[in-house]
C-alpha cells in the first residue's frame, strides 16, 4: 500500500476526535464529534457507550472526506480514551448499561471499607497503604474516581448487574473490542484498578494479595495485559462496515489519554518534561524509576512507552477556572443578562489579559474550584479572587486567572524537581491552553522556565496514540517520535519579570497556607454543595 496513513482516535470526556496522520507523524485531517454527560444522583456521572461508538464513527467518516482515497490507504488505527471509567459488559459483549465514567464519586463508601483499618494514615489502614505503595507505586483515591471504586460500587449497590458482568473493561478497552472483538487490556491502562505488581516494569501482572485487598474478581477483568504498542488485531466486519474501513486495518493497544499526552508532546526522554493545560492540567515527564511521594500525591506509575515509568499527578482545574469566568462572571442567562458567550470569547478574554500589566495590578487568583488534588490532596479546598480593590479593573481579573493557573504549575513544579532530583530544562506545552500565545508566556515567566509550544496542541492525544500505532506497525522508532513532534514557537522566561513573580508565586502559597482550614470548615461534608 503507498502512502500509508495512521488513524487515531481520541475519545475524551466531552466527545469523541479522530484524526488522520501521515506514516511519519504528519497531521492530514481531523474531525470530532460531542457525546453528553449523564448526571445523576449521589454524584453519579455516566455515558452511554452506544453514543461513544456512534461519534467515534461519525468523526471518523467526517476525516476520511478530508484526505482524497483516505479508506484505501488506512494502514492501522490507534486509540486514546479517557482513563479510569468502567464499562461493564455481558458475556455476550454488550454493555449492560451505561458506563461509569472517571468523574463519578458514587464509590466513596466502598473505598472507605476497602481502604481503611487499624491503625490508620492519612484514612488508610497503615498494612494496606504499605501493601499498595510497595507493589503498585500509588493508592486508591479516596476520591473514589478511580476504576476500582466504580467496580465495588456496582459490587454493593447494583449486585444483580454485577453477577450478570462477564467483565469490566476501561474506555479504551470497550472501543477496542469494538473495533477488534478481542477483550484485553495493557498495563498502563489497568494501573487505577491497582490490582497489578509494577515493581518489574517489564514484567507487570495481576497480583493475588492486591485483588484480595481490593475485593476483585480476577474473572472479572481482561485477561491479556499487553502493551500500547501490541498489535491488538484486525477490524472485525461490523467495525469496518461502520467506519468506512477495509477489514485489513490493524488496531494497536493504544494507551489512555494521560500517557498519549506525554507521547504526543514529544517528551519522551527520561526527564523530559510537558504541561498539560486542558479542563484540568498535569506536570509530567517520564523516569526509570518505581518511585511515590505520597505527601504531595504524585508517584511514577507505568507509561505507555514500555520500560519505563510515567510521574502522575493532576491539577483539578485549570482551563475550567476560563471557562467558569467566561460562563458564570462575563456572561450567562440570568437577570443581569441572556447573551450567550460570543464565538471569539476565549480570543477576547486573551486580549484583555494581554493589554493588563504583568501581575493584575497584584491581584491574585487561587484556581481550586474543584478541590486541588497535587501537591496538595484537598477535595474541600476553593477558589478566590485575593487582594481586590476599587482600582481593580476586569482586566486584572482575567489575567489573575491566567496567571494564578500558572501560579498553581510553579508549586507543582517545586515538588516534581524533588521528586526527580534535577531541575526541569524546558517545558512542552500542549491542550488547549497551549493555543494561547499568552499563556505560553505567563508560563515561562512564572515558571522561569523556557516554554514549548507544540503545534496542534489539542491534538496532542491522536498524535500521541498515532505514534503509538505508528511504532507498533514498525513505520517509527520511539526514540525518533521527539524528532517527529512540530514545536510553533519557543517562549523565553523574561528575567524583568522574575522578581514580581517570585513575590506573587511566594503569597500564593501563603494564601493556601492561612486559608485552606478554613475551607475545610466550611466545605466539609458539603462537597456537592459548593
Amino acid at each position: 500500500m503507498s502512502d500509508p496513513l495512521l488513524l487515531a482516535i481520541d475519545l475524551g470526556t466531552s466527545g469523541a476526535k479522530v484524526a488522520l496522520y501521515a506514516a511519519q507523524g504528519k497531521l492530514l485531517a481531523g474531525a470530532g464529534a460531542p457525546v453528553p454527560l449523564i448526571f445523576l444522583p449521589d454524584g453519579g456521572v455516566e455515558q452511554d457507550p452506544a453514543a461513544w461508538w456512534a461519534a467515534i464513527c461519525a468523526a471518523t467518516r467526517q476525516a476520511m472526506q478530508q484526505v482524497d482515497g483516505a479508506a484505501a490507504r488506512v494502514a492501522g488505527i490507534g486509540v486514546t480514551t479517557q482513563w479510569s471509567g468502567t464499562v461493564a459488559v455481558g458475556a455476550d459483549g454488550a454493555p449492560l448499561g451505561h458506563a461509569i465514567i472517571w468523574m463519578d464519586a458514587r464509590g466513596a463508601r466502598a473505598m472507605r471499607r476497602v481502604t481503611g483499618g487499624f491503625p490508620a494514615f492519612s484514612g488508610y489502614g497503615a498494612r494496606k497503604l504499605w501493601s499498595w505503595i510497595r507493589k503498585t507505586g500509588g493508592i486508591p483515591g479516596h476520591s473514589s474516581k478511580d476504576a476500582i471504586a466504580h467496580i465495588l460500587y456496582l459490587q454493593q449497590e447494583r449486585p444483580d448487574l454485577y453477577r450478570r458482568t462477564a467483565k469490566f473493561l476501561e474506555p479504551k478497552d470497550y472501543i477496542n473490542y469494538k473495533l477488534t472483538g478481542r477483550m484485553a487490556s495493557s498495563v498502563e491502562t489497568m494501573t487505577l484498578h491497582w490490582v497489578t505488581d509494577n515493581r518489574d516494569i517489564h514484567n507487570i501482572r495481576y497480583d493475588d494479595d492486591l485483588l484480595r485487598l481490593a475485593g476483585l474478581d480476577r474473572a472479572k477483568l481482561p485477561t491479556d495485559l499487553l502493551h500500547s504498542v501490541d498489535v491488538l488485531g484486525v477490524l472485525t466486519p461490523a467495525a469496518a462496515a461502520d467506519l468506512g474501513l477495509g477489514a485489513h486495518v490493524k488496531v494497536v493497544a493504544g494507551a489512555p489519554d494521560i500517557h498519549t499526552a506525554a507521547v504526543g508532546s514529544g517528551a519522551v526522554e527520561d526527564y523530559a518534561a510537558h504541561c498539560y493545560i486542558g479542563t484540568s492540567s498535569w506536570l509530567s515527564c517520564h523516569v526509570p524509576d518505581k518511585k511515590t511521594d505520597i505527601v504531595h500525591n504524585m508517584a511514577s506509575l507505568p507509561s505507555a512507552i514500555p520500560g519505563r515509568y510515567l510521574l502522575i499527578n493532576e491539577h483539578e482545574t485549570a482551563g475550567a477556572a476560563l471557562t467558569f469566568l467566561r460562563d458564570r462572571v462575563f456572561f450567562g442567562d440570568d437577570a443581569l443578562m441572556t447573551n450567550p458567550p460570543p464565538v471569539d470569547s476565549y480570543e477576547r478574554l486573551d486580549a484583555l489579559a494581554a493589554a493588563t500589566p504583568p501581575g493584575s495590578q497584584r491581584v491574585l487568583f487561587t484556581p481550586w474550584l474543584n478541590g486541588e488534588r497535587s501537591p496538595v490532596d484537598d477535595h474541600t479546598l476553593r477558589a478566590g479572587w485575593h487582594n481586590l480593590s476599587l482600582r481593580t479593573t476586569r482586566g486584572d481579573l482575567v489575567r489573575s486567572v491566567y496567571e494564578g493557573v500558572a501560579f498553581n504549575t510553579r508549586w507543582l513544579r517545586v515538588y516534581v524537581e524533588k521528586f526527580i532530583r534535577r531541575p526541569l530544562a524546558d517545558v512542552r506545552l500542549v491542550g488547549g491552553g497551549a493555543r494561547s500565545d499568552l499563556w505560553c508566556q505567563i508560563h515561562a515567566d512564572v515558571l522561569q522556565r523556557p516554554v514549548l509550544q507544540v503545534a496542534d496542541p489539542l491534538h496532542v492525544n491522536t498524535r500521541g496514540a498515532a505514534f503509538l500505532a505508528m511504532v507498533g506497525l514498525g513505520y517509527l522508532r520511539l526514540e525518533e517520535i521527539a524528532g517527529h513532534t512540530p514545536v510553533a514557537r519557543v517562549y523565553a522566561p523574561q528575567p524583568a519579570l522574575a522578581s514580581l513573580y517570585d513575590e506573587l508565586f511566594a503569597e500564593f502559597v501563603a494564601i493556601y497556607r492561612k486559608t485552606h482550614g478554613i475551607y475545610r470548615r466550611l466545605n466539609r461534608g458539603h462537597e456537592s454543595e459548593s
